[in-house]
Formats: C-alpha cells, structure tokens, sequence
C-alpha cells in the first residue's frame, strides 16, 4: 500500500483494525534530485500517509521541506527559477557559478524554517505557531519569484523592485495551481497568510490584523526580519547566497550561520521585539558583512564580469521591441513589459540570450552582434578606473583641464566609451550595520546590548572605471595614454552619490573629454 516512490506529495488510507497506535518512517530513494520521507501515523482505524521529500543540497546537506512547499515547487512559476543564474554575468569569469535561483530559494525556505523553529523552541513565550513558522518558509521560499533574466542585471534594466515581483508572481501561482485549499488543508487561512508572506517578502514592517477567530495583533515583528531584514540586512538570505555563491566560486567563507542559529534570541529593543545574538558572536556577525563586501570585490563588482554584463543589458535595450511573449488573453509583450503579466514573465527567463544569439531576424542584428562579441571574448577594453576620495563635493578653486584628443590620430569618438560607477560596501552604504544589530549577555538573556565600536570607520568605497568598445591594440592604448593624462593634469576629489552623479560625469566628461555616460 506504499505511494508511488516518484510523487511529491501523496496520501493513503486504509482501514487497520488490529492496532490503535502506530508510527512508522521509512526511506525510500527515488531517481532525481530528491528522496521521499514516508511518515505514517494510525489513529483509530484509518492510516495517513504523507510523504516530506528531503533534499540533498550540497551547503545544508539532507533538509526535509513541508509538503505544501513541494506543492508550490513543482509548479512552472517556481521551475522557472532553474533557469535563472543566480549570479547573472559571473559565469562568464568564474566557471563555477553555475548555480540557479531555484536552488538558493529552496536554500532561504529551508533556513528560514530553521530560524523560526529554533526561536521557537528556545522561547515558547513567544507563542509562535506552526502556522506562523509555515508562512516564514513560503516567503523564503518564494522571495526570489520575481527575478527576470539574469537576476539583478533585469532588475535594473526593467523592474524597480524584485520583490514586488515575486509577490505578484506567487498571487498568481497561488491561483494558476489552485493551491488556496491545500494552503487551508494544512492549517493556513489564505486570506490572511498571503497578506503576511508578501510582507515578509517586500520588508513591510506594519503588520496587520488576523482576520481569525480571536482577532489579535501580530506581536511578533520579528519574524519580519527572518528573510529579509532591513534593520541591519542579517537573514536567512543572505546566510544561503553567501555560502552557496563563496562554495561556488572557490572563495573561502568565514561566517557561520549556523552559530547565529544556535545563539538566535528575540530581545525587546525600544519597545519592538528584535533577533538578536550572544555578545560573543561580535566578530563573527562582523564576518558576514566582510565576506559579503569580499565576494562583490572578487565576483559580483568584477570588471570583466560588470562589462559584459553592460553589454548583455545593450543587447537586450537593442532587442526590446522586437522580442515577443505571449501573455494572458494572447496579449504579446516585450523584454521590458513581460513583467507586467506573470503568464508572459514566466516564459522570461535567462534562455532570452540564446534566442537572441541564434535568431537570424534581420531586426535583432545590433543585439546578436553584441553577444557574438561576449562568446567570442571580444569584449570592451578597460582604460582605467580612479577610486574618488570621501570630499563630498569638488575643491574650490580647481579647474578642470580638458585635453583634447587627436581624433585624427585615433578615431575615437564619444559613443566609443562606457563608464561604469561601481560602489561597494557592507551592505548599509557608509554605515556600520553591526552597529545596527543588537547582542544579549550569557548573564542576562533577555537585556540587548550594541555593539562596541572599536571597528574600521570606513564601510564603502567607490570605483569609477572607463572601457573603450573599440578593442584594437592602438585605440586602446591612445584611450589609455589620454586617461592617464587626464588623471594627471586635473586632479580633483569627489564622490560619487546618487546627487552627485552629474558632477562627477561632468568632471570625467570635462577631463577625457569625449568619453560619455
């Protein structure tokens, strides 16, 4: 009477008169990516059997999901993660980032799960439920739903927030699969809980009211921060992605999340119930921020993985218009409004750079010739990069040289050039987020402390860096000599801030000359 080893999630009755009491668990191993867990439990004369698949994922090793998260991975809106780099360009220098959003996301549901049940065994004052620890698992599961090709590199190309994408994708894989009832089957009220697991996802901290039989206040603003965590950016998110991307990249990680697991406690802090941690986990906390600020240096904010990002983005503005997808009602949208129908954005995934690099269209020639360009290496040249001082503005009483090329000599023209704005830091712009965080005693576990600040007073930094599409030995080298002129004869501090982007650009514009944004 077992279920079909290769089903999710399935049930079994059948009729046992001979015992009252029985619990039974077997393995059974299926071919693919996971196993079946098989529990069984006899109350009066009926035997259920649910089936938990359990993963082997190569950070958290074997980790079990609730039935309802396998319910909602086994649908084309969550698949379509598998088809997304978690890293966007990075596979082009690292050869080892392969890695998908689909892994990470069931990664971030995992630990979330694991976070919310150790806060809940180590405090049962906090009254939380396992309804409340099933919702947090949904939103770590679903947070990255709203990602579009290539990641992040979509998102600032076409889609303000992610987030408000995976909440609009999970409204409608909620009803393109029909999975209210099996929401409402294990014991979750969709009406409510929906509410609540996109503003876990979105960060919205103004809770809402149950709509249940007691009709009682969310006093639990802490599971907020499970996630995605605004106040100080430490969650389960970035616990996964920052060890599934250092495995895969080769990069030594020196955090460890699960310390902060074992250590987790909530602490009220000004009259708001926060997570915080053992006072001795100061460094490690410290740690998470450095090998985050490490990994954009060495991977995401790479040049050569940030140019040929830019230039897939180029592709994709060039094909826009003229790639069509198929949405609700027949209705055909484009690169940068298929995010506007969930039907039409979950056919929207990283397979858009081969369609265009194998199309023979006449109309997507500009784009198809940019990525011909990436695969065969034949990317734009770096010039140079200047890393501007913390002076918020330019010093008075410079004036900026404009040197002028020989564009006789050297051909070179505004439209030959590509500055790129690089900022990188702990994760909270110029600040220290460990200051933000909150640390408890051995002594006294339920008074939060600050952290001290006995700490490096520089938590950015900033890189501008110039490339020349013209990949020629002699333009690049008379690109380089004029840079270096530049940087010679106009030396002026600035920073570069969203406020201050202008005058930066007009400072580069000024000095090069004819390099343009």
């Amino acid at each position: 009477p077992f279920p079909n080893s290769h089903s999710s999630v399935c049930s079994v009755y059948f009729s046992v008169r001979s015992f009252s009491i029985l619990n039974i668990s077997a393995w059974i191993l299926t071919s693919g990516f996971y196993a079946v867990w098989i529990g069984c439990i006899l109350s009066g004369n009926e035997l259920y059997f649910t089936t938990h698949n359990v993963f082997n994922d190569p950070i958290h090793g074997s980790i079990e999901l609730h039935p309802l998260l396998i319910k909602i991975i086994d649908t084309p809106q969550f698949q379509r993660l598998r088809f997304i780099k978690q890293l966007g360009g990075v596979y082009f220098v690292y050869p080892g980032a392969s890695h998908n959003r689909f892994e990470h996301s069931i990664g971030v549901g995992y630990l979330a799960g694991k976070l919310a049940e150790a806060l809940r065994s180590r405090q049962p004052e906090l009254n939380i439920t396992e309804r409340d620890v099933l919702c947090v698992q949904i939103a770590g599961l679903c947070h990255d739903l709203g990602h579009g090709p290539f990641s992040h590199l979509y998102d600032g190309l076409f889609l303000p927030k992610h987030e408000n994408g995976s909440c609009d994708m999970l409204d409608h894989l909620l009803k393109e699969n029909n999975l209210e009832p099996v929401m409402e089957k294990y014991g979750l009220k969709p009406e409510d809980d929906i509410i609540f697991i996109k503003e876990m996802i979105e960060t919205l901290y103004e809770y809402k009211i149950r709509e249940d039989k007691t009709l009682f206040i969310l006093q639990r603003s802490f599971l907020y921060e499970i996630v995605s965590n605004k106040r100080n950016g430490v969650d389960v998110d970035k616990f996964d992605y920052l060890a599934r991307d250092s495995l895969y990249l080769g990069i030594k990680n020196t955090f460890d999340f699960h310390r902060f697991l074992q250590f987790a406690r909530v602490c009220e802090v000004d009259g708001r119930k926060t997570i915080c941690t053992r006072d001795i986990e100061e460094d490690n906390m410290y740690d998470l921020f450095y090998i985050r600020h490490r990994l954009h240096k060495r991977a995401y904010q790479h040049r050569v993985n940030k140019v040929i990002e830019h230039m897939i983005a180029e592709a994709f503005l060039k094909a826009d218009g003229h790639i069509e997808i198929e949405g609700s009602g027949g209705r055909m949208f484009t690169l940068s409004t298929a995010n506007e129908d969930m039907e039409a954005y979950t056919k929207l995934t990283d397979n858009v750079f081969e369609e265009i690099l194998k199309s023979s269209r006449p109309e997507l020639q500009e784009a198809r010739e940019i990525l011909q360009n990436i695969v065969s290496r034949k990317i734009y040249k770096f010039v140079g990069e200047r890393k501007p001082s913390r002076i918020g503005k330019l010093l008075a009483g410079k004036k900026l040289a404009q040197p002028l090329p020989d564009e006789e000599e050297n051909n070179l023209k505004p439209e030959d050039f590509e500055i790129l704005v690089i900022n990188m830091d702990y994760g909270m712009k110029d600040k220290n987020p460990v200051e933000h965080m909150h640390f408890y005693s051995k002594k006294d576990c339920c008074q939060s402390l600050q952290a001290s600040r006995i700490r490096t007073e520089i938590f950015s930094e900033q890189l501008i860096r110039v490339f020349c599409k013209k990949i020629d030995e002699q333009s690049v080298e008379a690109a380089r000599q004029q840079f270096e002129q530049c940087l010679r004869v106009s030396y002026v501090s600035f920073q570069c801030t969203k406020k201050k982007i202008s005058t930066c650009l007009n400072f580069l514009q000024q000095s090069i000359h004819f390099i343009k944004w």
